[in-house]
């Protein structure tokens, strides 16, 4: 894309700021309109005859670009395949770590390619690589498709297993436990109930009395100092 100094055309078709139709211009009529809007002379179409020009702001319209160019990547859905390796022989400890590692690729929402490497007079027996294929993907059907069935190639047999769930999908999170309910403070209590459960006037005057009343019937005990 070529701009401004750039375009060596003699005459270039102009389309306006706003989209309007200029008409055609010699370059130098169009280089001095689009100077004259501090602008940039774009050319838009080079094939067209004569080629057309547009003028706009090509450092915005750069920019512009790169964003859908961006979100338009973002939307694009990248596959990525894995693979894992296995012998006809493998040992059951081997072969579940090894199924823990599609598992975790499978969740990851990748594909996984099993690849059963066969040596020797290996070859003899394919059907055994081909049992422990179908074995896998039985065991692991509730996560994982069939994509590509089992199949010879050379010394190795392969076979494709995909997510069910679609690429991108995000699990839901588990919802956050309830917070517990704070009990509510106790209520202070009221100047008057405090008054309410404490003595009476009346009541305390007579406890007094009473206990004046008391002391007055006991005997009084008289103590003579004796002289020296």
């Amino acid at each position: 894309m070529r701009v401004n100094d750039r375009i060596r055309i003699p005459q270039v078709r102009v389309i306006g700021p706003d989209g309007e139709q200029v008409g055609i211009l010699s370059t130098k009529d169009a280089m001095e309109m689009a100077q004259e809007n501090d602008l940039d002379l774009v050319e838009v179409a080079p094939q067209a005859d004569p080629p057309v020009c547009r003028i706009m702001d090509y450092g915005k319209y750069k920019y512009e670009l790169a964003v859908k160019q961006r979100e338009a990547r973002k939307k694009q859905s990248h596959v990525v395949v894995k693979e894992m390796k296995m012998r006809p022989k493998i040992d059951r400890h081997d072969y579940e770590t090894k199924k823990g590692h599609v598992v975790r690729f499978l969740n990851d929402s990748a594909k996984v390619k099993i690849t059963i490497m066969f040596r020797g007079r290996e070859m003899v027996h394919p059907e055994i690589g081909k049992r422990l294929l179908d074995q896998l993907a039985e065991e692991l059907q509730e996560i994982a498709k069939v994509e590509n069935l089992p199949k010879l190639d050379g010394r190795n047999m392969t076979m494709v297993l995909g997510p069910i769930k679609e690429p991108g999908k995000q699990q839901s999170k588990p919802s956050a436990p309830p917070k517990k309910r704070e009990g509510r403070p106790a209520k202070a209590v009221a100047p008057a109930e405090v008054v309410a459960e404490t003595e009476s006037p009346g009541e305390t005057g007579e406890t007094e009395e009473t206990e004046a009343e008391s002391t007055a019937s006991r005997p009084i005990k008289v103590t003579r100092a004796e002289g020296g």
